[in-house]
């Protein structure tokens, strides 16, 4: 039975998102939706002494306020060079930090002052998917032929990928209509993010939401044992 999961690129999400991932054959980036300001596309957090603090890639948004995530471009000011130093910084010291910044640090230094931000997004999920060896595919919105209505959109997407199971996140339950699903032969379930682990953290007490950049820095190849659904 085939499973997919339909979600919104994120930048540098947090470790529930690749469980996600993780647990599906098939992750479809749903890029060609509305972008939304201050949400997760574009950003995240990590910590620091002084508690949580953001990463924000600027991206062009001036005239721009019906833009899809796949049209958003980065808007410069050398964010990718600003945030290896802000994550440099902060997790120098941590017990995996060399190994992760091994092959972290070129993602960032190929990061283009001016390039889409799905392509930003993807850069950084298939790399770090690639080091928890999660073997899921990967594709886009783009690859399907869309409907206009949202639930409508998502099962067609299924549909068109031979798939038998829907996983959703459970935000979704405030606008999916499960009957769309169940009319074209396809099990909806709900994702459960809850009972994580606690991993060993630095700066304060633990915080599970942040970037699972914290968790790979910390964990390095033993993250995916704080993980729930990571495949090896």
């Amino acid at each position: 039975m085939k499973k997919i999961a339909i979600l919104q690129s994120n930048y540098v999400p947090w470790k529930g998102y690749f469980d996600l991932i993780a647990s599906v054959d098939e992750f479809v980036l749903f890029d060609d939706m509305q972008y939304t300001r201050r949400d997760w596309r574009n950003r995240n957090q990590i910590k620091t002494p002084q508690g949580a603090q953001w990463l924000t890639v600027p991206v062009e948004v001036k005239g721009r306020y019906n833009q899809r995530i796949n049209e958003t471009v980065t808007d410069g000011g050398h964010w990718s060079a600003l945030h290896w130093k802000a994550l440099e910084q902060n997790y120098r010291r941590a017990p995996h930090f060399d190994e992760i910044a091994a092959w972290l640090a070129p993602l960032y230094q190929a990061s283009n002052e001016s390039e889409l931000l799905s392509v930003v997004n993807r850069r950084f999920l298939e790399a770090i998917c690639s080091f928890l060896e999660i073997k899921t595919l990967i594709s886009s919105s783009s690859d399907y032929e869309l409907s206009d209505e949202k639930t409508e959109r998502l099962a067609n997407i299924c549909v068109q990928a031979g798939a038998e199971e829907y996983i959703s996140g459970p935000a979704a339950r405030d606008y999916i209509d499960e009957s769309v699903f169940t009319d074209k032969g396809i099990t909806l379930r709900w994702f459960d993010y809850l009972g994580y682990k606690v991993y060993p953290q630095l700066w304060g007490d633990f915080v599970h939401g942040v970037s699972i950049l914290d968790l790979l820095f910390n964990c390095g190849r033993n993250s995916p044992d704080y993980m729930r659904y990571v495949k090896t």
